[in-house]
Order: C-alpha cells, then structure tokens, then sequence
C-alpha cells in the first residue's frame, strides 16, 4: 500500500556521511604512501645531482648513522639524510657502517654507496716518489726528510733486511750496497702504517714487476747477470738524459768491455768519492775504489744508482755502432758526440773545452 512518504535517504544520513569520510580519509591516505613510496625510491635510487667525480669521504671511528648522513650530504653524494637513515634502519645497516677513507661518486645510487660503507674503506695511505738516479742512501734521506721514514732504520734494512726470494736478489753483491739499483724510482701509495721494511719491500715488488722472463732471458742470452745488467742500467742513467743515446751510451759501454778497455766514466768515480762535483780534479781520478772505472777493468762491482726501466731496456737492447767514445756536445744541451777514434773524440774533447771556458 503506498503513502505519501518515501523511505530517508541513506546518504544524507550521519552514518553515510562518515562513511564518505573515512573513504575519502583512506584514498589520501593511501595516496600519501604511494607518493611517500616512490619519493623513497626515487631518493634512494637516483644519484645526488653531480658530475659522477670521485668524491674523498673519510668515517671517523664511532660514527653513526645520522653523522654518516651528513657527512655524505655535506659531500653531495646524498639528497636527504632521513632517508639514508630510514633507509639503513630498514635494510639492517644501521650501526654496522666501518670507519675508513672511501672514494665515493655522486653518480651512485644509495644503495651503492651504502654497499661500499659496509665493505670497509681503504686503510689511509701515504705517498711517496723516488726520483731517477738516486743511490739507496739518497733515497733513504729524501724519504726521512718527508718523516716517512727513519733514515738509520732505513739504511739497516736496505743492507740486512729479508725480503723474500726475488729472483733477483740471488746475484747481488754480499755488501751494504747490496740494493743498490733495485730501489724502482716511482711514485708509490703505501699504507700510514708502514715501516721501513714494508716500503723498501714496496720498491722491491715494483722492479721485480718489470724485470720479467723476457728481461731474464734476454740478460742469459746476452752472458749477463742481472746484476750486470743494472749496473750498465745504473751507468747509462748517470751518463746521459737524452733519451735517444740511451741505446747508443749502452753501445758504447759493451763496445769497451769487449775490447778491453777501462770505462773512464766520471758518474763512478762520484760514486767512489761518495759526493757530487761539478768538475772532477785529476786527484779524484785516483781514487781507490772497486767503482773507479778510471783504475779497474770491467765494470763496478754493482749498480751506482737507480735506474729508469727505459735505462734497463737500453742495457737489454744496446744499438749496434762501432763508437767508443762521447762527449758533452758543445751546445751544451746535455746531448753527446760520439766518435769511433780516438782523434774524433780529442776533436769533439777540444770542443766542449772551449765551449765550458776551459
């Protein structure tokens, strides 16, 4: 039976209207996560903006999470810092961060570089050169003067020290120039703590790097030792820069020896002396020592310094010439004449003489 009257509207009731709320309520709330899910990843994923260059971090020990976080913020490596720690909370990294110098890049994620604080960074580094043509004292002292070293501890490895079977330490001379050309000159990386042991091992493993099978081969092909080798290296560093007489200075040497004449090379009787003179005086020529090429036959007994593996590789593969003789051109550009007769080298003799003001 009808009436007159309809039923109430359900959505106009107060039930209805809440709910309308709660459902509206739920889709921001929903929407809020959603958004708040895909800024994490994005802020997580996404590269800090930057060039991708290597950007030096260090982690002092006990550092935590949150000072991480601003560490790499302050870098720019990271975007935000409440991330990085929800993010390392969820991911159970929180608190197991390892102190430690890293090279990080503002073109890694953060999730990558949460990786790498994990591994644990490099232990810190110093570094050091040797330039060409030191002798193991020289080397000793420039190191001790940049307070990487104790220079008498320095010395007494160099001369006692066990470093291991090299092959080619089994031919060197029982003295305390006994590494003498085999402190490789490079610019090395070696850790903080390293001692005076650990960094002529360094230079040790570096020459032994570059002196391969070939070298070896070469030096037996040749009838030499590896000793001998270095030595006639160690020469040709000392005679001369210019790195087109390298083979030629090594000609020149070998030439000599093979017939039997006395090196007469200046660079050794510096070495007898044991100090540097701008000229030598005839006295210094009498000087009595086994490296005195002036007095004895053959070669040193031993390397004179450290040469440059360019220097080892002429001593390998000396050009083939018929020259016996050098000297300083008169231009005085430390480049060389050389000559086959003994007249062409009293001529080129006369020549730098005059040139020197002689």
């Amino acid at each position: 039976m009808r009436t007159g009257r309809q039923a109430p509207s359900r959505k106009g009731s107060p039930i209805g209207r809440r709910a309308a709320a709660l459902a509206i309520s739920a889709a921001i709330v929903a929407l809020a996560a959603l958004g708040l899910f895909y800024y994490f990843q994005e802020a997580q994923e996404a590269p800090a903006p930057g060039d991708g260059a290597a950007v030096a971090v260090e982690v002092p020990e006990g550092a935590g999470t949150a000072a991480i976080a601003r560490i790499l913020k302050q870098g720019g490596l990271i975007k935000n810092e409440r991330v990085f720690r929800l993010k390392s909370r969820l991911d159970k990294l929180d608190g197991g961060y390892k102190a430690g110098s890293y090279e990080l890049s503002k073109a890694m994620t953060m999730a990558e570089i949460m990786a790498e604080l994990s591994k644990g960074g490099r232990a810190r580094e110093k570094r050091f050169t040797v330039p060409e043509g030191l002798r193991v004292s020289e080397v000793g002292a420039k190191l001790a003067s940049e307070g990487l070293v104790d220079a008498g501890r320095f010395a007494e490895e160099a001369a006692t020290g066990d470093f291991g079977d090299y092959r080619f330490l089994r031919d060197l001379p029982k003295t305390g120039e006994r590494l003498e050309g085999y402190l490789y000159p490079e610019t090395y990386s070696i850790r903080e703590d390293a001692d005076e042991h650990a960094v002529i091992g360094r230079m040790l493993a570096q020459f032994d790097s570059l002196f391969t099978e070939e070298s070896y081969n070469r030096a037996e092909e040749m009838g030499l030792t590896v000793n001998q080798v270095m030595t006639v290296a160690s020469l040709i560093e000392k005679e001369t820069k210019a790195a087109e007489e390298r083979e030629i200075v090594a000609s020149v040497i070998y030439n000599r020896l093979k017939k039997g004449m006395r090196l007469q090379i200046d660079a050794t009787v510096q070495f007898a002396l044991g100090e540097h003179k701008e000229r030598l005086l005839y006295s210094d020529l009498e000087v009595d020592s086994p490296y005195n090429t002036y007095k004895i036959d053959g070669l040193p007994p031993a390397p004179i310094c450290s040469p440059r593996v360019e220097c080892v590789m002429a001593a390998l593969y000396p050009a083939e010439t018929d020259y016996l003789y050098y000297v300083l051109k008169p231009e005085l550009d430390g480049r060389h004449n050389f000559s086959s007769a003994y007249n062409g080298f009293e001529r080129d003799k006369a020549a730098y003489i005059k040139a020197i003001g002689g």
